[in-house]
């Protein structure tokens, strides 16, 4: 039988290393020998004897606070030993390598999965307050480990060395020790130009030493359950 499809760049990418890497740009594979975590339905195919166990957001208190912000990651325990193939509706997959001290503040949204050695937590922007119905609250990793995450095209990674301003939809992760704000349109002298799909003009502000990496899509915004107003004040005790 002989087609392109069998071509070399389409075979399964083998490694003598257990552990995450891409298969091609819209997916990655994780040779799995022992546990990993990851998005609840991405796997779109597996080989060995593997485990898949939901967890919610990752515990009960991360649970309840997804439920109140629309943020965090609906997650799955995978382990046993075996390979592993995830993708999330052909979306480009990067792997970041986080070192000890590290900390990136991401999207629930853009997190494929990472390994079970990072810690992971929901936390509110700051600098948001109660301005903006989306963008709110991200999730922030640290530790040492890797983390894949997902973007809608080939992002833009921008060196905070200026006064940066990103559609909050667009921002994918950040470094979590950047000074983070939102402001609305009017102003920055926007306007109206701001928020096509979300029907909320506000752009969030980057200050500091780090980076901001930007999709060249925008995310519409997950809302949670409750007002504005009672999301606030639980957090404040969930947060605290």
């Amino acid at each position: 039988m002989r087609s392109e499809l069998f071509s070399a760049e389409n075979l399964e990418k083998e490694s003598a290393q257990p552990g995450m890497r891409l298969q091609n740009s819209k997916m990655l594979k994780i040779e799995l020998n022992g546990e990993a975590m990851a998005r609840v339905g991405s796997m779109v195919a597996y080989q060995g004897q593997v485990q898949f166990q939901a967890l919610g957001s990752g515990g009960l208190g991360k649970f309840l606070k997804q439920k109140l912000t629309g943020e965090g990651v609906p997650l799955m325990k995978v382990t046993g030993r075996g390979d592993v193939f995830l993708a999330d509706f052909a979306k480009d997959v990067h792997i970041i390598d986080l070192e000890p001290g590290d900390a990136l503040s991401i999207n629930g949204s853009s997190v494929l999965a990472f390994d079970s050695t990072l810690q992971y937590d929901i936390r509110m922007v700051g600098g948001a307050g109660m301005a903006s119905s989306s963008g709110l609250f991200n999730c922030v990793f640290s530790g040492h480990g890797r983390i894949a995450i997902t973007t809608k095209g080939a992002p833009v990674v921008l060196n905070v060395d200026a006064p940066t301003y990103v559609d909050p939809q667009a921002a994918v992760c950040w470094s979590a020790n950047l000074q983070t704000g939102y402001h609305r349109a009017e102003q920055l002298g926007l306007g109206t130009l701001l928020g096509r799909r979300t029907g909320e003009a506000f752009t969030m502000s980057f200050a500091g030493q780090g980076f901001v990496v930007v999709q060249p899509s925008e995310e519409p915004p997950i809302m949670g359950s409750g007002t504005q107003e009672q999301q606030g004040g639980l957090l404040g005790g969930l947060l605290s």
